[in-house]
């Protein structure tokens, strides 16, 4: 497959990406700056975001912007939405980009496990909450491990199955492609022209484990992949891909290589369950309740 770098002119279209100050989201605002997009990091530490923005081609020209968004709160979710709708005029394409692996056992302000609520359900928040203001599309950020999940719905908090942290992000990323086609089937029902597509970068090397609170993983995460993966640059090629060409919605992006683990962005294979579309719709009602945040079309 021929590799593929030639990212359309993005004059004039505003981005959000969640978790934009590094890895796979950080890489794919550089790319999208360096094209004429205004992108606007979404960022847990404003310190972090700001210190990213300044490496974002366009940021000279006041076309970066840092806003702080934790994702795994949702009143920091709806203080987000809220404060985006009031200060702009829309957006072109929302990037659910931020997550997190390797988190043990905990849970959020909301009661939530960590990898469903930072990984689906503030993302799930988010994208309901700009939707209004959304003129193009959503991009939602799985992974290659999505097919080894298993949606329990009625035990996310993990008191009858024993806690696995690869689980538990397993679970939160067949989530999140459950989440893209639902989103999707609810846009067309509604008719609307946004789309929601999603992406994975492969066997990127990212710092997805530095919030994981165990030095071993957070050091292989970090330190491993560089052995085996591709540069975060070359994995953000897939959400920059998702995000800016012409591909119809419920389009999955992924590296073309053996397993997916390398390459240039195209067609990514998505696991069974992933195509429950009786579970997706009980994802939704679940997402809805434990989010308050329902669709607004």
């Amino acid at each position: 497959m021929r590799p593929w770098t030639d990212v359309p002119p993005q004059q004039g279209r505003r981005f959000v990406i969640t978790g934009g100050n590094g890895g796979i989201g950080f890489q794919a605002a550089r790319i999208l700056g360096s094209r004429g997009a205004e992108v606007v990091l979404a960022c847990r530490s404003v310190e972090k975001g700001e210190a990213a923005a300044r490496q974002v081609p366009g940021y000279d020209q006041g076309r970066v912007a840092v806003r702080r968004l934790d994702v795994a709160d949702i009143a920091s979710v709806r203080a987000f939405a809220a404060d985006f709708l009031e200060d702009y005029d829309g957006l072109d394409v929302l990037v659910n980009n931020a997550g997190v692996l390797g988190a043990p056992l905990g849970f959020t302000v909301d009661g939530v496990e960590t990898h469903f609520a930072t990984n689906h359900l503030g993302h799930f928040a988010l994208a309901n909450l700009l939707l209004p203001a959304i003129r193009e599309r959503v991009v939602v950020t799985s992974s290659r491990e999505h097919r080894r999940g298993v949606l329990d719905l009625d035990d996310l908090a993990w008191e009858r199955r024993p806690y696995k942290v690869f689980d538990a992000y397993a679970q939160s990323k067949l989530a999140d492609l459950l989440f893209m086609t639902e989103l999707q089937q609810r846009l067309t029902e509604a008719g609307s022209p946004v789309r929601a597509v999603g992406a994975h970068p492969g066997a990127s090397s990212t710092n997805i484990t530095s919030g994981s609170g165990n030095p071993v993983l957070t050091w292989i995460g970090v330190n491993g992949s560089k052995l085996v993966s591709m540069p975060a640059w070359r994995g953000a090629l897939c959400t920059v891909y998702a995000a800016t060409m012409d591909i119809p919605g419920d389009t999955y992006i992924g590296p073309h290589g053996r397993l997916e683990l390398h390459g240039w962005p195209a067609v990514a294979r998505r696991g069974k369950a992933a195509e429950d579309k009786v579970l997706g719709r009980r994802l939704w009602d679940v997402s809805e309740k434990l989010s308050g945040v329902s669709f607004p079309l």
